[in-house]
């Protein structure tokens, strides 16, 4: 077996793709594209982190994966490639079968996200009764013992979502969201408004899912420490689209695009503990007015002229599995 076959060989599967998804909200002020031609790839038992600054797409391309977008939001244009099928050319019946599931998402506030005049009990019994023909006895059976993987006393079956804490409420949405074991699990923001012991708590139990389960974890935080901890490769987006995307490792330590330089100069680090931090100036584009160059171009240290003339530039890749959208990578880089 030559070098590169055996490369091959050991690389993972690509379970899910996302091609150029364009998804749009339609308003009275004019049409933000919150998701402006996002291109991603999810492997099998790994990890993909996505980080942005709130309003870069993130969320939004989240729930397109599963045509969950609320109005007055649309998906324009785009494919979402899982088992050979187009999600997004699938109808209701068929993207509901998938849901759940194959693909399951843990949301962003789990309280909002939980029916409020039903029993947690009651909501994942639902979810496992929704995808087989087992009994309301059975059901019950396997909600009280997913319960209890997460570690949550027996009471909160018959608890509402207002009775629960915040991390009870988000280990209520891991049991619903692991009912079935998913391929996929997107986990949005997963430790926001939760104390540091809880969100340690969350981070294991999700390392412990795609252990046992070899489940792909899609996770969406604006907490790079969390992506350091828990990614296998790194989406960085902004105004709608994926700038960079690689490993882990090359992302913290060879970052290709200013936006991502400038991400990494604003968080503290333990191996630098006397490092300033640089915010990153300016404010992100207004998503309804979005230019046809580089948005990132008016916060840019790097923009030139090129950046000025030309459109937007697309994902290419300058090191094997390491890709960036612009046209003057960072100088490290340059000089190799």
């Amino acid at each position: 077996m030559d070098d590169n076959a055996a490369i091959r060989s050991v690389e993972k599967e690509e379970i899910l793709r996302i091609e150029d998804l364009h998804t749009y909200f339609y308003s009275r002020e004019g049409v933000v594209k919150a998701a402006n031609g996002v291109n991603l790839s999810v492997k099998a038992d790994s990890t993909l982190g996505i980080v942005g600054e709130s309003g870069s797409g993130k969320s939004v391309t989240a729930l397109s994966i599963l045509s969950l977008i609320p109005y007055p939001g649309r998906i324009v244009h785009g494919a979402v490639h899982f088992e050979n099928k187009d999600l997004l050319k699938l109808d209701e019946e068929e993207i509901i079968r998938i849901r759940g599931s194959s693909i399951a998402m843990i949301f962003q506030d789990p309280r909002g996200s939980l029916n409020p005049i039903e029993t947690i009990g009651k909501q994942i019994s639902e979810i496992l009764l929704a995808h087989s023909p087992m009994s309301i006895v059975e059901a019950t059976e396997r909600t009280y013992a997913l319960l209890r993987e997460l570690n949550l006393p027996d009471n909160v079956f018959r608890q509402y979502p207002f009775q629960l804490s915040g991390g009870q409420a988000q280990r209520s949405m891991i049991a619903m969201a692991t009912a079935w074991r998913p391929r996929i699990l997107i986990a949005d923001e997963p430790t926001s408004n939760l104390d540091t012991t809880t969100q340690a708590d969350v981070l294991a139990r999700l390392q412990r899912i795609r252990s046992e389960h070899h489940s792909a974890i899609i996770l969406i935080t604006h907490n790079m420490g969390v992506i350091a901890q828990m990614a296998d490769e790194i989406a960085v987006m902004y105004a709608g689209s994926v700038v960079e995307y690689g490993d882990t490792e090359s992302i913290f330590n060879s970052p290709l695009h200013p936006y991502t330089w400038g991400l990494l100069q604003s968080i503290t680090r333990l191996d630098e503990p006397d490092k300033k931090l640089q915010p990153i100036p300016g404010s992100p584009p207004d998503s309804i007015d979005l230019p046809d160059q580089c948005p990132y171009m008016p916060r840019c240290p790097k923009a030139t002229n090129e950046c000025r003339l030309s459109l937007r530039p697309q994902l290419r890749e300058i090191a094997p599995g390491h890709s960036v959208a612009c046209y003057n990578v960072i100088e490290h880089v340059e000089a190799g």
